[in-house]
């Protein structure tokens, strides 16, 4: 990765992205250049944020899934447990999509068509209207949204 960063003459970086650009701005744009994001938004503009959740780790069927768990009294012992699973003779197998414990969260995300607010030029900030994904000081990629894009462009007639 050195020879990259030193060929595009930046220095190195935690973080490398590749992000297409429509044929107008690509003219514009260079290798090693600082996109900076007065340069791409404006206010009311609606953008797709995209990020990975907030890592649960692994968890069970009552706090991934949010089974309901069995009596806790009475010596039951079915207090977290998560029931039944499939059939005993046939197909005698469970079948695929069973909801079981498992890693929670740490998955790619997209929350689209949040509202750009404001845009503070000097610190290089984006206020955007809505959720973001992921935990504070994650990285997310911002990109128009599609669904505006394509209102905008209309279809054939």
């Amino acid at each position: 990765m050195e020879g990259h960063f030193k060929k595009a003459g930046v220095p190195p970086t935690r973080l490398l992205r590749e992000f297409s650009f429509t044929e107008s701005k690509e003219d514009q744009v260079n290798v090693g250049d600082q996109v900076l994001v007065q340069n791409l938004f404006q206010a009311d503009d609606v953008v797709d944020v995209m990020g990975h959740t907030i890592g649960r780790g692994f968890q069970g069927v009552m706090k991934r899934h949010g089974h309901h768990g069995g009596k806790a009294t009475h010596g039951s012992m079915f207090h977290r447990a998560p029931g039944s699973i499939g059939a005993s003779a046939y197909p005698s197998r469970v079948m695929p999509g069973m909801k079981m414990p498992g890693r929670m969260g740490n998955k790619r995300c997209t929350v689209r068509n949040l509202k750009v607010v404001e845009i503070f030029e000097e610190d290089h900030l984006l206020l955007v209207k809505g959720a973001i994904p992921g935990s504070r000081g994650g990285y997310v990629s911002i990109t128009p949204s599609l669904v505006e894009a394509s209102k905008n462009h209309g279809s054939v007639e």
